[in-house]
């Protein structure tokens, strides 16, 4: 016999505003550091290869990236769950709840099984778009060890959408930061050989990558199961008997959701390649900045998951003045955040860039004269891309995933590329000119998909009364 947690129920169904603010902040600091966690995992290994040489070091980085984009189309699916299982949670339907997430893992262990041909021709792949046959050796060989991962990562990722449904995200953190503990042991013994082991290099690295990807979702399997209000949901009793409506729900909630977060990502991608043609001192100015900025959009995102949570059990439960809530809420701790962000980089633009400097090296001067204004303005870009990672979040949490996408790829593509493209050459205003396109795409997703879920909910209670 199922039963309900009373307190919990109660707490959820709590609609003051002193409410939805901590329920918000205590959902989504776990959520920010596991993101700053995994980010700290990638950075690891990169410092740790980037020792062995300038091929091993740009192997690596080609080879996670491949993985990378494999893995964060796949994810969309993993999210997919999110907004399902905290409608089902809300509603007390702990049978949808299980469907969803039983069909979540379906969904990505399939995914994994279509990419995998992918990924284990990265060699050739990366030889056809130009690269040095000796580092396209050395990533492919990577490759084929560290990408069976995407098996345990993305179940990981579906266990984790389970657990944020249920407000259990604290666990989630836990185990991102055991696993950047082990990683950072495994590389070290793995790469350099201590203790006995063999120095196994890069592979050492994707052997690591594997263990903890598997020790991850182990541990989170463990905790499930070792839970009695969670063992009662029964994930994994009759794993293979299929609920083909939840099924299809997955891909169809997915599929958009991969497609933004492909279309965001590839727009970085071509950030860089249009602060290369400007010039190298230009393009080191500009990763230095997005470093700055992607450390900082850890925040929204975190808070943009929690969004998700929330607004998807207030809507479940029926309660329209929890999502506006809940809305309200994450919407004004992200701009919060931000405002603090935007506030240190204005204030210490050429200290913060010369972390990533050697001062006393000649070309540091010429670098530090670049960064110094992208990090300014990646303060207000910063501002505009939380809003519209937070915006996204909470059209999940209402499962509308389709016309959001739509509008980001409008800001993102035409808007923010060609702005960027026209600031920076035919303006003539440089790498400056590629951030203030970007903040005027990203601002122009932060508005569309705003103005999309305040027009969903006023719908919505138009129909109630």
């Amino acid at each position: 016999m199922l039963t309900t947690n009373t307190s919990q129920i109660q707490l959820q169904n709590d609609n003051s505003w002193s409410n939805h603010f901590r329920a918000s902040f205590y959902l989504g600091v776990p959520f920010i550091g596991a993101q700053l966690a995994q980010l700290a995992i990638n950075t690891t290994d990169v410092l740790m290869v980037g020792k062995l040489g300038a091929t091993e070091l740009a192997a690596i980085i080609l080879a996670t990236q491949t993985f990378f984009t494999v893995f964060i189309f796949g994810s969309g699916f993993a999210n997919a769950v999110v907004p399902m299982a905290a409608q089902a949670q809300g509603r007390g339907d702990k049978v949808s709840v299980r469907r969803s997430v039983r069909m979540g893992i379906w969904v990505v262990l399939l995914y994994g099984a279509l990419t995998a041909p992918l990924l284990w021709m990265a060699e050739s792949i990366l030889l056809f778009a130009g690269q040095k046959p000796e580092v396209a050796k050395l990533a492919g060989e990577y490759l084929h060890i560290a990408q069976w991962a995407i098996f345990p990562s993305l179940t990981f990722m579906v266990l984790r959408a389970f657990l944020s449904g249920l407000e259990r995200a604290g666990i989630i953190l836990y185990v991102t930061l055991a696993t950047l503990v082990i990683n950072a042991l495994l590389c070290y013994v793995l790469i350099y050989g201590h203790f006995g082991f063999p120095a196994l290099g890069i592979f050492g690295a994707a052997l690591a990558a594997l263990g903890v990807a598997l020790l991850g979702a182990a541990l989170t399997i463990a905790y499930i199961r070792s839970r009695p209000e969670l063992n009662q949901y029964e994930l994994f009793v009759r794993f293979w008997r299929p609920d083909w409506p939840a099924f299809c729900e997955v891909i169809y909630l997915g599929v958009p959701i991969s497609m933004t977060i492909l279309a965001e990502v590839s727009l970085f991608t071509a950030a860089s390649l249009l602060m290369g043609n400007i010039g190298t001192m230009e393009l080191a100015a500009h990763g230095i900045a997005l470093q700055f900025a992607s450390i900082a959009f850890m925040i929204p995102l975190g808070l943009a998951q929690a969004g998700t949570v929330r607004i998807g059990l207030a809507y479940g439960s029926g309660d329209l003045q929890g999502v506006r809530r809940a809305a309200i809420a994450v919407l004004v701790l992200g701009s919060l955040f931000a405002a603090v962000g935007s506030t240190i980089f204005a204030l210490f633009p050429r200290e913060l860039a010369a972390l990533y400097l050697d001062t006393s090296r000649p070309d540091a001067a010429e670098v530090l004269a670049f960064a110094g204004p992208l990090i300014v303005i990646a303060g207000a870009f910063q501002l505009v891309d939380g809003l519209q990672a937070i915006a996204a979040g909470m059209l999940r949490g209402l499962k509308d995933t389709t016309i959001p996408m739509i509008l980001a790829m409008i800001s993102y593509w035409p808007i923010g590329f060609f702005c960027a493209w026209a600031f920076a050459f035919p303006l003539n205003f440089g790498g400056v000119g590629v951030w203030f396109g970007f903040v005027l795409g990203l601002a122009a997703a932060a508005l569309s998909l705003n103005w999309r879920f305040f027009h969903l909910l006023r719908s919505m209670q138009a129909k109630a009364f």
